[in-house]
């Protein structure tokens, strides 16, 4: 009996050594040789040296002087180990209530221009690192007045940071948030106040 299940024990185990460790650790390898960056998360550095993000993670800046993401339902906010929609239902009275005080609250930026989606629902995933061109527009003035810059300079750094559809038609234009707030900071940094 031995003799007929020898095969299938050697078979088996030398497919798990092949494809459960051999293949990964070997694309692992080779795709962190092609694309060390992407490989190790697309984390961003400062010029210390410091990680202050990633391409792929969605930050809360909550200052008036940045661009804000869309909001998130991730755990706490923004959280990535806790990612997720809020599961809410369209007819929910939380959902509701949380979307219409989004939208009063981006009001005071739109001064009566329609409010994109994007500034008021969650993604999927609630890490959505990108908004809407719409959105990042909209977000222009107050991020000037905030900065002391007139909306065209935070618009040219927007359009400088916009991203077209993947292969020129898959998706939608988008701005990542964190990328602009980077421009933003090195070129215009707010003074910090003293005390």
């Amino acid at each position: 009996m031995l003799k007929d299940i020898r095969p299938a024990l050697v078979s088996m185990i030398l497919f798990t050594a092949i494809l459960g460790l051999g293949y990964p650790l070997a694309m692992t390898g080779l795709i962190g040789a092609i694309f060390p960056s992407q490989a190790a998360g697309s984390l961003i550095k400062d010029a210390k040296g410091q990680i202050v993000g990633s391409n792929l993670i969605a930050q809360g800046f909550a200052k008036p002087e940045y661009l804000h993401p869309r909001p998130s339902a991730a755990g706490n906010g923004y959280d990535p180990m806790n990612s997720g929609g809020s599961n809410l239902g369209p007819l929910d009275k939380k959902l509701s209530d949380r979307i219409k005080g989004d939208a009063a609250t981006m009001a005071k930026d739109a001064g009566g221009r329609p409010i994109p989606a994007d500034a008021v629902t969650t993604s999927g995933s609630g890490l959505d690192p990108d908004i809407s061109p719409e959105n990042a527009y909209l977000q222009s003035t107050r991020v000037a007045a905030h900065r002391g810059l007139t909306p065209q300079t935070v618009d040219a750094i927007i359009a400088a940071n916009t991203q077209g559809p993947a292969l020129g038609f898959i998706g939608q234009p988008r701005v990542n948030v964190l990328a602009v707030n980077r421009a933003l900071d090195e070129r215009y940094p707010v003074a910090q106040p003293k005390g």
